[in-house]
This record gives C-alpha cells, sequence and structure tokens, in this order.
C-alpha cells in the first residue's frame, strides 16, 4: 500500500469539503474554492474531520495515483487554511517591478517593459522594486506563475544578473582571465 497513500488528510476548521459521484472533490473556505478531479480508480471518503482515499485495485499506475491524489489533495487543505507564497528577486541594473490594478510592470533590461495579466486566486505583491512575493491558495499555480516569471530572463552563471527565487543560490563562473605574460 502506498505510504502516501494510505495517510489520511486532516480537514482544517471552517473548510467544507463535498465528493461529488464523479470523484470530484470541491473544498470551501472563505469565499476559495479549489476541485480536484479524481480518477476513478481511486475512491474518495469524508468522515467528521477526516478524509480518506482507498484504490479499487493493487496495479503499479493505481498505487502510483493513490499516493498522488492524497498529495493533491492535501496541497488543496493546506493551501486554503495556510496559503502557498515564492518569492523572486530582480538582480540586475535598472531591473524593477510594480503592480497596478491586476497587471504586473517589469523591466528587465529590454527595449520595453513586460506587461503580466495577474490571473484570478492569485496575488502579486511588490515588497521593493527588486522583489516580487507571488502568494495564493493553488499551489500548482502559484509555482506556474514563478516560474514564467523567472523564464523571462533567467539568471546568467558570470554575474548573476536575472529573475532568481529568493532561495535560490547561483553558482557563479569565473570569467575569462587575461594572457599571461612570458
Amino acid at each position: 500500500m502506498s505510504r502516501i497513500g494510505k495517510m489520511p488528510v486532516v480537514l482544517t476548521e471552517g473548510l467544507e469539503v463535498q465528493v461529488a459521484d464523479s470523484n470530484e472533490v470541491c473544498l470551501k473556505k472563505q469565499g476559495k474554492e479549489l476541485k480536484i478531479l479524481v480518477r476513478p480508480e481511486i475512491e474518495v471518503s469524508v468522515d467528521q474531520k477526516q478524509l480518506t482515499l482507498k484504490r479499487k485495485n493493487d496495479e503499479p499506475k493505481t498505487k502510483a495515483f493513490h499516493g498522488l491524489y492524497r498529495a493533491l489533495i492535501q496541497n488543496a487543505v493546506k493551501g486554503l487554511s495556510e496559503g502557498w507564497s515564492k518569492s523572486l528577486k530582480l538582480n540586475g541594473v535598472g531591473y524593477k517591478a510594480s503592480v497596478s490594478g491586476q497587471k504586473l510592470e517589469i523591466n528587465l533590461g529590454y527595449s520595453h517593459p513586460i506587461s503580466m495579466n495577474i490571473p484570478e486566486g492569485i496575488d502579486i505583491k511588490v515588497e521593493k522594486q527588486t522583489q516580487i512575493n507571488i502568494s495564493g491558495a493553488d499551489r500548482q499555480k502559484v509555482g506556474q506563475i514563478s516560474a514564467q516569471l523567472r523564464s523571462l530572463r533567467p539568471p546568467e552563471p558570470y554575474l548573476g544578473k536575472g529573475v532568481r527565487y529568493l532561495d535560490e543560490v547561483i553558482r557563479k563562473k569565473a570569467g575569462k582571465s587575461g594572457a599571461e605574460k612570458k
């Protein structure tokens, strides 16, 4: 049995859980809602304070799905109760960001500023002009937006310029050394 899949998901206070016949798990808390569509090989049952998953057969793929869907539901529960967040740092001369309404404006050394719409359910704050905090209830969306922003100008290995995660360590390479005289 899957070690992850057999553990129950403990539900927090104020969290509403509904399981539809089509194995759609709907989690609601304080106006936020996340839906997870579970494959038919996995059965979801809700007790008073916990949610358990059981698989219908012991095929290897079903075992993998057992742990996967338990982790996805656990991430949704944590996202609705605490939230997920990532921080990005802009390194470089003239690199800056600002939020105006539902748009994020970023200057990354290109000839034009980059404008990006902020998706629903995601909150983006610019602490300083060079630090962006992304938060939301859906872990996948937070990670996807962070990765998209990082891909606009990935950090380069010589000077470290670019967009990087706040806790990311960039290993710098040595530059060219001058020609030695003989």
